[in-house]
């Protein structure tokens, strides 16, 4: 038998459905804003919807297979057969507080590209925090985003996290010998990092 097409589900229906029974605690947003705000990063944007389980593996056209995220976070949604993953993935990688989630991710991908938290070098004194979130906001604000994408990648966060943090120090950010991430999955994999390279 083949599947009917799917009906267009207003987003108010999915957030009622949601809100009646899932606690708000732990999402990227609140239950009152959530028909204007991605689920996991709180941002205002045209959202998705975004099926919990995939319509491939046979997931239902209903609002209990539904959350509403903006397109970057939808295209990083997890794309399995079992409803837990979906919301332990959006609990587990929300940031408190609206419109901050893609700033954390830059000074993510900062320390993945420096070695360290951004404002953390030797070089980097606590007074030069306040200038240093100013200037911050000011680039940020003129910074030039990809054709298409909408908001600013992580790796431009980062960069700007390190131009403003040379502007101020006068010095020149080294990055680290070898990549974190690597490391990480080296470890995970069971693979010993040596100077020749992995080896198990």
């Amino acid at each position: 038998m083949e599947r009917q097409p799917a009906r267009i589900l207003d987003k108010r229906n999915i957030v009622a459905y949601w809100s009646a029974g899932e606690d708000e605690c732990g999402l990227g947003v609140d239950w009152a804003e959530a028909h204007e705000r991605c689920w996991r990063c709180g941002y205002k944007s045209r959202l998705q919807r975004c099926h919990i389980i995939p319509h491939s593996r046979g997931g239902p056209d209903g609002p209990e297979n539904f959350v509403l995220l903006c397109r970057r976070c939808h295209r990083e949604a997890p794309n399995v057969p079992d409803s837990r993953f979906m919301w332990i993935w959006l609990r587990s990688t929300f940031v408190s507080f609206y419109d901050l989630y893609w700033t954390e991710r830059g000074a993510e991908e900062f320390e993945e590209m420096f070695g360290r938290p951004p404002f953390s070098g030797p070089d980097f004194s606590e007074e030069l925090l306040p200038r240093a979130l100013e200037l911050l906001r000011t680039e940020i604000s003129r910074a030039v985003v990809h054709w298409g994408k909408g908001r600013l990648n992580p790796s431009t966060i980062a960069s700007i996290f390190a131009l403003v943090e040379e502007g101020l120090t006068g010095f020149r950010i080294a990055p680290p010998s070898s990549s974190a991430r690597n490391k990480r999955f080296l470890h995970a994999a069971g693979f010993v990092a040596s100077d020749n390279g992995p080896r198990s």
